[in-house]
């Protein structure tokens, strides 16, 4: 599982706040590096407030992306791209040529799923480039509690791609850990329940 892309197809759904809990539990299972290619740079400006020197590294993406990741998977079991949020920029395109799996993080509201249509279309077509590309979809920002979040699993299963089975749900703790520079696994108590979900998901990753 050398080189994943977290991509999506709209703002917001969560996609640098779980790529920062997913590398930062990854590495504590060995080594990994982040690429962010979202031009925002927020992975970037996390690893920037970080306050611990044992954060994982997180490089700006160049113009040969491709070379980039697998450069640095010579000198680490894992890389994660976080890529912009929209499967039509270049740098998703770029990313979806190359890598060995697209973790698509999905939130549980009407404009998420229709965005997901897109999403189902853009890995199609990058399979014709790169026909090993595997794909997972994540629910994430889960809230248990609402309709929507309940029938998010049944909606998921008309899209031709594969729904893990841990659910990220809405947590504080994700937001304000990533204020803090930190993650999800370095603030103690108050992070466990989200540190077992997140290590659920990077096992997942692990059988794809």
């Amino acid at each position: 599982m050398p080189i994943i892309a977290v991509v999506g197809n709209k703002g917001g759904a969560g996609k640098t706040t779980l790529s920062i809990n997913l590398a930062s539990g990854m590495s504590r299972q060995g080594g990994i590096a982040v690429i962010d290619a979202d031009p925002q740079g927020s992975s970037l400006h996390w690893r920037a407030v970080a306050n611990h020197e044992d954060a994982f590294p997180v490089h700006s993406a160049n113009g040969a992306m491709r070379d980039q990741a697998r450069d640095l998977a010579l000198h680490y079991q894992d890389v994660l791209i976080d890529c912009p949020p929209s499967v039509h920029a270049p740098q998703t395109i770029a990313a979806l040529g190359f890598a060995d799996v697209a973790l698509i993080p999905v939130q549980p509201s009407p404009v998420d799923l229709w965005a997901t249509v897109h999403i189902e279309r853009a890995i199609a077509e990058a399979k014709a480039e790169n026909p090993s590309l595997k794909a997972l979809l994540v629910i994430n920002q889960l809230e248990s509690r609402t309709t929507l979040s309940g029938l998010v699993r049944e909606v998921l299963d008309e899209i031709a791609l594969p729904v893990a089975q841990v659910a990220i749900r809405r947590r504080a703790v994700y937001r304000n850990s990533a204020l803090e520079g930190k993650s999800v696994f370095d603030v103690g108590s108050r992070g466990a329940d989200a540190v077992e979900e997140i290590n659920a998901l990077i096992q997942e990753l692990k059988t794809q």
